[in-house]
């Protein structure tokens, strides 16, 4: 089934007929949203926190999601992007300032995205199995969304890009506030449903349908692969 007609929304759900993606691989470029240490470990950072608060159990799906579907797909896009000498971007949350006073208020606020990463830390690093290598950009940023704070949009468009492939996490906050400012940033946005993830599946999904024909195209990791190969 097409991913798109799968997260249609009330808005789109009587359109018989997608319109059809094109993009210019040269012009394409591939962002993993937060694939770092501290939120993708299990036994590090924001899951060593929610075993030693007793919360672990709610986040084991979460994280088997990641494990067993998430980065491999992250890591298939990787692969493929530069195997094709595509453009590969980073975003990541990162503060400056080792006081972490350089976050915006959303991530200094109690609770879940209370996030405090420094910079040169373990933690901010992206996963190994996503380590940038040389001529890959990485912007750091203390808010959720990609796009704000940051010289990302600035960088993509000296490039020249015009489509931005989106991994990372989570659906439904810092990749839903990324996608958002893509979009109204004047790209064209994929995002790939099975190489996202949210704290649980209905967040997961909801905010796919929402953003599903508007400020993106939802495709599937073999569906993304199969798009871009039609115009190589």
């Amino acid at each position: 089934m097409d991913t798109r007609r799968k997260f249609l929304s009330f808005y789109y759900e009587k359109m018989e007929t997608l319109p059809e993606i094109k993009l210019d691989p040269k012009k394409t470029a591939l962002l993993f949203v937060d694939l770092q240490n501290q939120f993708v470990l299990r036994d590090f950072g924001d899951a060593l926190e929610s075993k030693e608060e007793g919360d672990w159990e709610r986040f084991i799906p979460y994280h088997d999601r990641l494990d067993g579907i998430v980065i491999p797909n992250a890591v298939r896009l990787l692969e493929f992007f530069r195997e094709n000498k595509m453009f590969v971007t980073y975003g990541r949350i990162a503060s400056l300032r080792e006081d972490g006073e350089d976050r915006a208020p959303v991530q200094k606020s109690e609770g879940w995205n209370n996030i405090f990463v420094h910079v040169n830390s373990f933690a901010a690093q992206m996963i190994k199995e996503l380590t940038p290598i040389d001529d890959e950009i990485v912007v750091n940023k203390t808010t959720d969304s990609v796009t704000t704070g940051t010289n990302y949009m600035h960088l993509m468009h000296n490039l020249g890009v015009e489509t931005i492939v989106v991994s990372g996490i989570v659906t439904d906050q810092c990749v839903a506030s990324t996608i958002r400012g893509l979009a109204d940033g004047g790209f064209k946005v994929i995002c790939v449903e099975d190489a996202c993830a949210a704290a649980s599946m209905v967040h997961h999904d909801a905010e796919l349908t929402i953003m599903n024909m508007i400020y993106c195209d939802v495709l599937s990791t073999d569906e993304t692969i199969e798009t871009i190969k039609k115009f190589l």
